[in-house]
């Protein structure tokens, strides 16, 4: 087995629409970046590629090329999920946690959890969200973006 860890921050834009976990979220703006900025998504895809040691999403989906521009990330989940399974892999569980002031995410855990799981092809009980605030510190606290981390246990097939 591998263990992989991933982290992702992006700045709030209130022009865009906001997507965490899979899952569109309408009460705040979004996040600036290339793709959605699926910040959940994001600090996973990188807990599983180093996991394998392959690099970060970066290094598959570089800001560099349009092919990516405004994707949204369950799309390169599903590449990642196709990488690990090339690399003889399967995803055991993940743990992901949202830490954001705003927007409140208790409403939409579970349809992340199992946005999560059907794009990477397991039972949403191999899958966990949690949200938290920082009571105000630092930027999250600040609410001038979300940021998110990930842990995952990749097996080997058999």
């Amino acid at each position: 087995m591998r263990i992989g860890h991933g982290y992702d921050a992006h700045r709030f834009d209130e022009e865009r629409p906001l997507y965490l976990g899979g899952v569109p979220i309408s009460e705040t703006g979004g996040l600036l970046g290339h793709s959605d900025a699926d910040v959940a998504l994001h600090a996973l895809m990188d807990a599983m590629l180093g996991a394998l040691a392959l690099g970060d999403i970066g290094k598959f989906f570089p800001p560099t090329d349009a092919t990516w521009k405004d994707v949204r990330s369950t799309e390169l989940l599903r590449i990642v999920c196709k990488k690990i399974a090339e690399a003889g892999y399967t995803l055991g569980n993940a743990d992901i946690t949202v830490v954001a002031q705003k927007p409140r995410l208790s409403p939409y855990i579970d349809r992340m959890r199992r946005a999560i799981a059907d794009v990477a092809g397991t039972e949403i009980s191999n899958i966990s969200v949690k949200a938290t605030t920082t009571e105000r510190m630092g930027f999250t606290g600040r609410e001038e973006g979300i940021a998110a981390e990930a842990v995952c246990l990749l097996y080997k097939n058999k």
